[in-house]
């Protein structure tokens, strides 16, 4: 078996069918499985899988494990020559995995590669390329200094701009594909950390054990972000935690730089807290992109059509596209999505058959769920 696709999920059940959904395409000229492993959600998530996926494998751990441990265990029933750590809350292109299995840079010395993220409004997400988080590194961050000048670009990896493959040392973990074999050997996950600094420390030890990670621009996912994640005091004690494990493990001690962390990690994760806003949008219409003949009812008008060659922006008008996933292949998706990035649009996708339209305002925020079955 060439791939084995570990999902690790906790309450985010239509995201997770909407990935679920993506990776099957994604698979299809591929020998590979989809192993989904659920931390114990109190939704209705594995009712769902066996329902909608019954040849999945599907993992059901009667505690919430975390991150790191929730992973190993699917990794350890993975067969395929190489893993991929998806996030639930994504979406892969068709060709996504074909694209990166086939990439010139698996040489002997590579570690994990990544791909181009972006957000559910096609905006590129930084982390998809970083560098590590070094004391200096987390200050340029913290107190957004890369944001002056590429001198201080080493946190978001800025010696490469998105469209740019190349070196870098830090992958985000809601996308990292690697060999199977390397997993074992740099000890995975590490269980110590509950969540959070997990791919940072992935990522850096799999540098120090000498390979090289690569970020890949000639492919796109959409990752939503934060729809397991509420950033309330729990997320910010597990994040300050999370750091505070990560900078112990990897780096020497001292008063001084401990001090300078424990307050670095507390500021930002107040930062990280208040950007989760939820943004209320005020919708004044709707296009539906579909080439079934279906009617969607939602509290505006909605104008309905067959292809994306006839789209024309109003930038004077709050717009909601809605895609059918039957319809367009989610590469068509996620190139429209890039294409027509713009403060007044924002995008969804309808799930057929689950009946509900689902996506992000912003990358920050947790998704929208709109229950069509509801509203009928």
């Amino acid at each position: 078996m060439q791939l084995s696709v570990i999902i690790l999920n906790y309450n985010v059940r239509y995201f997770l069918e909407l990935c679920v959904l993506s990776v099957q395409k994604a698979i299809q000229n591929i020998d590979a499985e989809i192993i989904v492993v659920d931390n114990n959600s109190s939704d209705d998530s594995c009712a769902m899988m066996a329902a909608c996926f019954p040849n999945v494998k599907l993992i059901e751990n009667k505690t919430n494990f975390g991150f790191p441990k929730g992973n190993n265990l699917g990794v350890d029933q993975a067969k395929g020559e190489y893993i991929c750590i998806l996030n639930p809350d994504t979406v892969v292109a068709e060709d996504t995995f074909e694209k990166i299995l086939n990439t010139k840079n698996w040489q002997l010395n590579t570690g994990i590669i990544g791909c181009k993220l972006i957000d559910g409004t096609g905006n590129f997400l930084p982390e998809s390329k970083r560098g590590v988080p070094t004391p200096w590194v987390a200050f340029t961050k913290i107190f957004g200094l890369y944001k002056i000048s590429n001198l201080f670009g080493k946190y978001y990896a800025q010696h490469l701009s998105e469209n740019q493959s190349g070196k870098v040392d830090i992958l985000v973990g809601a996308f990292m594909v690697m060999k199977r074999s390397l997993y074992p050997e740099v000890g995975g996950f590490d269980e110590n950390c509950f969540m959070y600094s997990d791919d940072i420390d992935l990522s850096y030890t799999v540098k120090k054990s000498g390979r090289e990670n690569y970020y890949f621009a000639e492919t796109s996912v959409i990752h939503y972000k934060g729809e397991s994640t509420v950033r309330d005091e729990k997320y910010m004690k597990r994040f300050q935690e999370a750091m505070n494990f990560f900078y112990n493990k990897h780096f020497k001690k001292s008063l001084f730089f401990s001090g300078f962390m424990k307050i670095g990690a507390f500021v930002f994760s107040k930062i990280k807290k208040s950007q989760q806003k939820n943004r209320s949008i005020a919708v004044d219409n709707y296009i539906f992109f579909s080439k079934n003949e279906l009617q969607l009812a939602l509290e505006k008008p909605v104008s309905y059509q067959t292809n994306f060659l006839d789209f024309s922006p109003n930038n004077k008008l709050q717009t909601e596209i809605i895609f059918d996933i039957q319809s367009f292949s989610f590469k068509e998706i996620i190139d429209f999505m890039q294409k027509h990035k713009a403060a007044t649009i924002t995008y969804k996708m309808y799930l057929p058959q689950s009946k509900v339209i689902i996506g992000s305002n912003h990358a920050n925020d947790i998704g929208e769920i709109i229950n069509l079955s509801k509203i009928a």
